[in-house]
């Protein structure tokens, strides 16, 4: 039986502090794997360096010559987590027949890769990794991620609960994915979507290796903002259900003020004016705000801009045919 080749991609951003010993640890595991003989010897480690400003992308060059199964994808500037990540997957897909996916900072439990492979000989062409707990959060990033899940629960999105962006794809799978041209990339929404036999395998999430977590507070905050205005339109429903409301409510309240005038019954007002301006104007500008970020995103899908641009490619010309010189 022919045995699948294997691509597992690792988008990696100022990452010098923790990539040796990712090195070292995932050859380890591709090294198992095709000892095992689960995957094809031609499997390849690749590293999309978006855009470091560090040492990054030479160390991942002084690796290759070392290990002729590590291979790079420079990108010409930094363009973000996900849109690097799918730099990689379209990359990987065009030559491999199933890719795994995992963060260069080593929390996401490599050991779980071997069961990631075994599930895709029986037959799935999604696995996802799933945290078995989140023990090793913060209170806050637990209490904000669980609170992240729920909304997006409960506005019609349907993703992995516990589920980041540690999973194997298919080669169907990942060229399917490719077919989503949105520029507002969000894979946590958008794999789910593709629809082929999917599975899940649990693990346990590690502290990180060595570095920094390049998620800011921001960047998370942006990161959910993203994942929302790219795939409901319930916010907006929001913003037109409670405009609706208050028009019920003020009609109400201009009846009930119709009537205290008639019946002689006027008090000076000023408390009850100001908190009512002060309260319809924030929701004003609320709902702006919430109808900006969706004409923002229209802005910028409109455009068809390139997600990425490729300044150096190592992994694709390893699979160019060579071509023979004339005599």
């Amino acid at each position: 039986m022919k045995l699948p080749v294997l691509t597992i991609v690792v988008p990696c951003f100022n990452e010098e502090e923790v990539l040796l010993e990712t090195f070292l640890e995932l050859r380890g595991v591709l090294n198992h794997l095709m000892q095992e003989q689960l995957i094809a010897v031609t499997s390849k480690l690749l590293f999309v360096d978006d855009g470091s400003k560090d040492r990054t992308w030479s160390m991942i060059t002084t690796e290759q010559a070392n290990h002729p199964e590590i291979t790079g994808l420079k990108l010409a500037r930094n363009v973000g987590h996900q849109k690097a990540l799918l730099a990689g997957l379209e990359a990987a897909g065009a030559h491999s027949d199933c890719v795994i996916s995992i963060d260069a900072d080593l929390q996401d439990d490599i050991n779980v890769i071997r069961d990631f492979v075994l599930k895709f000989h029986e037959g799935f062409d999604i696995v996802y990794g799933v945290r078995a707990s989140r023990k090793t959060d913060t209170w806050f990033k637990r209490t904000s991620a669980l609170t992240f899940y729920r909304i997006m629960t409960r506005i019609g999105i349907q993703l992995i609960p516990n589920h980041a962006d540690f999973r194997l794809m298919s080669q169907r799978a990942v060229l399917e994915l490719c077919r989503y041209g949105e520029t507002n990339v969000f894979l946590r929404g958008i794999v789910p979507l593709i629809g082929y036999a999917m599975t899940k395998v649990y693990y346990d999430r590690k502290e990180r290796f060595a570095g920094r977590s390049k998620y800011s507070l921001r960047k998370m905050l942006s990161f959910a903002l993203d994942g929302i205005a790219s795939f409901s339109v319930v916010p907006i429903r929001f913003v037109s259900s409670v405009g609706f409301i208050l028009l019920i409510v003020s009609i109400a309240a201009g009846a009930y003020a119709l009537i205290q005038k008639w019946f002689g019954e006027t008090k000076a007002g000023w408390t009850s004016l100001m908190i009512s301006i002060w309260f319809l104007g924030g929701l004003q500008l609320l709902g702006i705000g919430i109808i900006g970020e969706y004409i923002g995103k229209i802005f910028i899908e409109v455009k068809c801009r390139p997600k990425y641009a490729v300044e150096i490619d190592l992994y694709s010309i390893m699979f160019e045919p060579l071509t023979e010189k004339p005599s």
